[in-house]
């Protein structure tokens, strides 16, 4: 992984160099936008609006327009001067319990390592938090805007969740929202047991983005000019309010049926396989 940031966690008077490196990366497919007659690549460019050229992106400035037609042209070295403190250190402001979070406000996660001769300073830090059960609610500047974030620990690692600050966060009190005598006791008591009995320990590693698998196959198959076979059907239907009762009862009597199924079948290949593998 390549560093997109450096700097320091000033956390009281102690300061920790790290460097920030992106935790997460889309693993979709990429796909080309085409011109629709002939498949032709659409090319995306950067033209100067006084002579129509083609401008390199080593030839690209940011300007600041104080009237119309005349700019201030800022350099990184600008950004920099406005809080050099501010664009090199990720403050932490207060401590809080993770769960007082809303998850809403969690926006990109990123690993931070130790720089040279950091090693102590960070791993005190990071005990701390693990011992403490508590969050760090942090503040930095990364590509010239200044973020909240959380720091909190993984294992050994200390991340940083750039967050959503409140004024970024949509009220949801305009929406049209049932309230909460729009059901039955019973009827929650029923949306319970089968939220129970679907219940399992989480691992990240057991979901899969099968969508794009699918993709795949159907990008094969049109290659190979073979006939695209539809899964999935139609989307689902609403339930209806008058069998909700009913829907509840099937979804756990089902879900009851295939837990206490013996998995013999599921034992049985795989000690096949073991065999195979053996011989």
């Amino acid at each position: 992984m390549r560093a997109i940031w450096s700097g320091a966690i000033s956390f009281g008077l102690v300061n920790i160099p790290v460097r920030l490196y992106s935790a997460a990366g889309e693993a979709g497919i990429s796909f080309d936008m085409l011109a629709k007659d002939d498949l032709s690549p659409i090319k995306y460019q950067r033209i100067a609006a006084s002579d129509g050229r083609e401008v390199p992106y080593k030839d690209i400035v940011k300007g600041y327009e104080i009237e119309k037609g005349k700019y201030v042209v800022l350099s990184d070295k600008d950004f920099e001067k406005a809080n050099a403190k501010k664009t090199k250190s990720i403050e932490i402001l207060n401590f809080v319990d993770e769960e007082e979070i809303n998850s809403i406000y969690f926006d990109k996660p990123y690993y931070l390592e130790p720089d040279k001769n950091a090693s102590k300073p960070y791993a005190l830090l990071r005990e701390a938090l693990k011992k403490s059960k508590k969050v760090g609610i942090a503040s930095f500047v990364l590509r010239n805007r200044e973020h909240l974030a959380v720091l909190k620990v993984a294992g050994n690692v200390i991340v940083l969740n750039q967050m959503r600050y409140h004024a970024d966060v949509r009220d949801a009190d305009d929406l049209n929202l049932p309230e909460k005598d729009a059901v039955s006791a019973k009827e929650t008591e029923m949306a319970i047991k089968l939220i129970e009995q679907l219940t399992e320990k989480f691992q990240p590693s057991h979901y899969k983005d099968t969508y794009v698998d699918e993709l795949k196959k159907i990008i094969e198959a049109k290659s190979e000019g073979k006939t695209i076979q539809v899964k999935g059907g139609e989307a689902p239907e609403p339930t209806r309010v008058k069998d909700l009762m009913d829907v509840l009862k099937a979804s756990l009597e089902t879900n009851k049926k295939t837990k206490d199924r013996p998995a013999v079948k599921k034992e049985h290949k795989t000690k096949s396989t073991k065999r195979k593998a053996k011989s």
